[in-house]
């Protein structure tokens, strides 16, 4: 692999990061980092009707919380700036005057009213009306290609609209290939002639792209599926230009959960689950979106699910560090099918994940979770709690649940458990059970187990009858870790008040 790779994420700023935009960030990323290449994050605004003011600042920030950021870029390590598209106009046009002069381009004056004439007289005669090397230079369209020069001059001095086309060459097979989908087979005939550039005076994004490829020595283009139909395009831009053409990786669509099609944001809020990896407000209707780092996703679990939409590592290994999948990271393990999006799978590694986090992280996560709900414990016995609860949780919002018994004294029970187990003769058991409790010196987890359990084996009784109503008594349902545990950490004078809380109330 060449040493100098250097890869772009280019996103425009519509609106909130899909992600389906931060794997295809991830991908280029993972190839950099692979290779020891450079990361470089393009801002392509070229459609100044869609931008939204936000959306640069949150692209950015959703790839620092993924841990993923660029190496160039807006205000960093501007080699090749700007790296705004808006703020390369006088580029673009430049290059789209070389390829008028060179007759790789032409500019037209139709109207989209005459061209919204053209296709429906087409559609009427049961053709599709392609604006190419068909009909170009027959006369019925007002061009380059069929004005005098002269005409051309009067009309742009004259201040009418006009757009400028790729002409694109006749009769010819292209042979392309992609890293991830193999050779391809195209002709030129089948193909339109593309704006390059518009009548607001801004380049499309076929041409401001590859001219800033070039320019920014992009020597690797890993993008979605969408855009494999513009490679043709593409390539022969890089021809007509004489540059060398960078090598293409078309990356397969996320797909929806459930049914056919792109998986998309209403299949989110219809499914209940993000589609955006941090919350985004629409700026105009103030509607907030969910993230994933607001609903409670580690970010290194979060970026592992990603890498597994549309990438194996060929094992059946499924958890890897940022640092692992760099390692294995190969653009030859990328599927060409679309990969289907499971929100349970995203749950899944978000659980693998938080059993690999330590007992001291995750306390400090808890603490203020704690400190909400009015509860002030010792750190130490908090981290204790963690350590007992963190295997059947997923998220650190899980956490209260789980472990509220431990610090405050339950005063609902959990009305199926109570009728299953709570029996005529429980109770009397329960406050026989006190006194033994009270006669325990060492309170240690192990030493009371064994006490309670010598104790319950001396009656000649199912240690059900005594364990359910032991555990409704302190937990309030029943739930939890190992019971004893539980006693240990409460210690004997809160289990005891449990206990006969709940003889006096069940």
């Amino acid at each position: 692999m060449e040493s100098n790779v250097r890869v772009r994420f280019a996103p425009s700023p519509t609106g909130p990061l899909h992600i389906g935009g931060v794997r295809t960030a991830l991908y280029n990323y993972l190839f950099a980092k692979k290779h020891q290449g450079t990361f470089v994050l393009r801002i392509e605004d070229t459609d100044q009707t869609r931008y939204v003011a936000n959306a640069e600042k949150y692209i950015i920030d959703a790839l620092n919380w993924c841990n993923i950021p660029f190496d160039e870029g807006p205000n960093k390590n501007e080699k090749f700036g700007p790296y705004k598209q808006s703020e390369r106009k006088e580029i673009y046009k430049k290059y789209a005057n070389k390829l008028i002069d060179t007759g790789r381009a032409y500019i037209c004056f139709d109207t989209s009213e005459a061209l919204d004439e053209h296709r429906k007289q087409h559609e009427a005669a049961g053709k599709t009306f392609i604006y190419n090397w068909h009909n170009r230079e027959k006369g019925n369209l007002i061009n380059s290609l069929v004005l005098t020069n002269e005409e051309v001059e009067s009309r742009i001095n004259a201040g009418e609209n006009y757009v400028i086309r790729f002409k694109t060459p006749q009769d010819r097979i292209l042979e392309l290939k992609d890293e991830i989908r193999g050779e391809i087979r195209i002709n030129t005939n089948t193909l339109d002639d593309k704006i390059l550039f518009k009548g607001d005076g801004m380049p499309t994004y076929h041409l401001a792209n590859i001219v800033d490829d070039h320019l920014m020595k992009i020597s690797h283009v890993i993008r979605g599926e969408e855009w494999l139909p513009s490679m043709p395009l593409h390539v022969l831009l890089y021809e007509a230009f004489e540059w060398e053409t960078p090598k293409f990786a078309h990356l397969p669509l996320l797909l929806k959960p459930v049914g056919k099609g792109k998986l998309s944001k209403r299949d989110g809020d219809k499914l209940g689950f993000p589609v955006f990896p941090l919350a985004y407000e629409n700026l105009e209707t103030r509607e907030v979106s969910r993230g994933y780092k607001e609903d409670g996703y580690f970010a290194d679990a979060f970026v592992n699910m990603l890498a597994f939409l549309g990438w194996n590592p060929g094992t059946e290994q499924e958890l890897f560090t940022l640092e692992n999948l760099i390692e294995e990271f190969d653009l030859k393990r990328v599927s060409k099918s679309g990969a289907k999006f499971s929100p349970e799978k995203v749950s899944w590694f978000q659980q693998q994940y938080m059993q690999t986090r330590n007992d001291e992280e995750l306390t400090a996560l808890y603490l203020p979770i704690l400190k909400e709900k009015g509860v002030e414990k010792d750190k130490e016995f908090v981290k204790k709690v963690v350590s007992l609860i963190k295997e059947r949780a997923v998220f650190v919002k899980d956490f209260w649940e789980l472990s509220s018994y431990f610090f405050e004294t339950p005063t609902n029970y959990e009305e199926k458990a109570v009728k299953k187990n709570w029996k005529e003769g429980t109770s009397e058991l329960m406050t026989e059970l006190v006194t033994i409790i009270n006669t325990i010196e060492d309170f240690s987890s192990e030493n009371t187990e064994k006490q309670v359990k010598e104790w319950i084996s001396s009656k000649e009784i199912g240690f059900g009858k005594v364990m359910q109503p032991l555990r409704l008594s302190l937990v309030g349902k029943l739930a939890g870790p190992h019971l004893f545990d539980i006693i240990a950490m409460i210690g004997k004078k809160e289990t005891i008040t449990r206990i006969e809380n709940a003889t006096k109330n069940l």
